[in-house]
């Protein structure tokens, strides 16, 4: 069986490899988690295939200069077969600027423990397209820029032109943060990927940081349970922290705005559990000395805490709040109320002992911060300067 099984292969492989000579690019590449060490690269193929990433320093020796070291994706010490490819390079300096480039083989056959047969050229554009370029994170930094935006449910073309990339580039920004529920519920992959992938690689994402903040939203749909396959951490969680320049970033999420048991979470949702979990992570973070020795201290969360409100921010101000009040906690970035309202320290609405900003549905607000102060402008539909706020850091600490 097995002779006759190779027979029909080899009889066959000539006919199959006209019919599909390489993999395609058919979305992306986008960077995730990035770091100061680190970086993960996304993108999708037309076709069954494997991937690798290789690199070079931007030191204007040319890609073909020497053989580039190469990082596979890899799942538990093997090399999976798909069209959705994530690799993280790692090992590398911060501040940094690298050149990557992505690479694929078609897989023609997979048959198991018979053999794979692959297509004889790599599919890759890079004999058309220059060497994509990222920078890691630099904790050394004096100061970091950032751009972010939430609840354009569903905006393509508003998110390209706000996130435009004569606009916001690695010249001017160290990386974008989506605050949340950038769609309305995640139906499909396809629906995610014209929805929010798609026009934040035309913008930035090839080329720089995307960072993403979980909303109430992000949760729901028939596509909800695949969020972290596009979006990966480096907690492997849709909290985590991560370090640009003086500022520490603690990304956390709010998880259902309604009690688990209402009619429309259609007995799905587990959100109360979930936010126990993560209070205990929490509790974890702020005592680590990254944290405690950090200069700036960020928090982004898309529901807002609101101990009187609906019960996700109910939760949140009674599970998060007490931690980071605690904490030293310079500033809370949120969304979900779209519209702009900022509740100074000590607001009854919030219980928070630091500042919580919430910001407007459908803008781009752009966030300096260095030691001594963060700044936060927002921007509106048509790139107007509608609010401008200025934060004291290292008050409480």
């Amino acid at each position: 069986m097995k002779r006759l099984l190779l027979l029909i292969l080899t009889i066959s492989l000539p006919a199959m490899l006209r019919a599909q000579k390489e993999a395609v690019i058919a979305q992306g590449p986008y960077i995730q988690a990035c770091g100061q060490n680190e970086f993960t690269v996304v993108w999708q193929t037309d076709v069954d295939a494997v991937s690798w990433v290789e690199i070079a320093p931007d030191d204007g020796t040319h890609f073909y200069n020497i053989e580039r070291p190469k990082y596979y994706q890899t799942i538990h010490g093997r090399r999976p077969i798909g069209r959705l490819h994530c690799v993280t390079v790692t090992g590398l300096e911060p501040g940094t600027k690298y050149r990557y480039r992505i690479f694929q083989r078609a897989v023609l056959s997979n048959q198991g423990r018979v053999r794979v047969l692959y297509s004889v050229p790599y599919g890759s554009d890079i004999l058309s397209h220059k060497p994509y370029c990222v920078r890691t994170l630099d904790a050394a930094a004096q100061a970091t820029r950032f751009a972010v935006g939430n609840d354009f449910h569903e905006a393509p073309d508003l998110l390209r032109k706000l996130f435009d990339r004569e606009t916001v580039n690695a010249d001017n920004y160290d990386f974008v943060l989506y605050n949340g529920d950038m769609v309305t519920s995640i139906d499909s992959e396809e629906y995610l990927l014209q929805n929010v992938i798609t026009p934040s690689v035309d913008a930035f994402a090839a080329d720089m940081p995307l960072f993403m903040a979980r909303g109430n939203h992000e949760n729901r749909g028939q596509w909800g349970t695949h969020y972290m396959d596009y979006f990966p951490t480096s907690s492997g969680t849709p909290y985590y922290t991560f370090r640009s320049g003086p500022a520490f970033c603690i990304v956390l999420d709010g998880g259902e705005d309604k009690p688990d048991s209402d009619i429309r979470n259609l007995d799905l949702m587990i959100s109360d559990p979930y936010r126990e979990q993560e209070a205990e992570w929490l509790r974890g973070v702020v005592s680590s000395e990254e944290f405690r020795s950090a200069p700036v201290r960020i928090v982004f969360l898309h529901m807002p805490p609101s101990p009187k409100g609906w019960h996700g921010g109910a939760e949140i101000s009674r599970l998060f709040v007490p931690i980071l009040n605690q904490a030293g906690i310079d500033l809370m970035l949120s969304a979900h109320i779209h519209g702009y309202k900022l509740y100074p320290a000590g607001h009854k609405s919030t219980g928070c002992a630091f500042p919580v900003l919430c910001n407007p549905n459908r803008t781009r607000m752009d966030v300096e911060a260095k030691a001594g102060r963060i700044k936060c402008d927002i921007y509106d539909k048509e790139g107007k300067l509608t609010h401008s706020d200025t934060f004291a850091t290292g008050q409480r600490r």
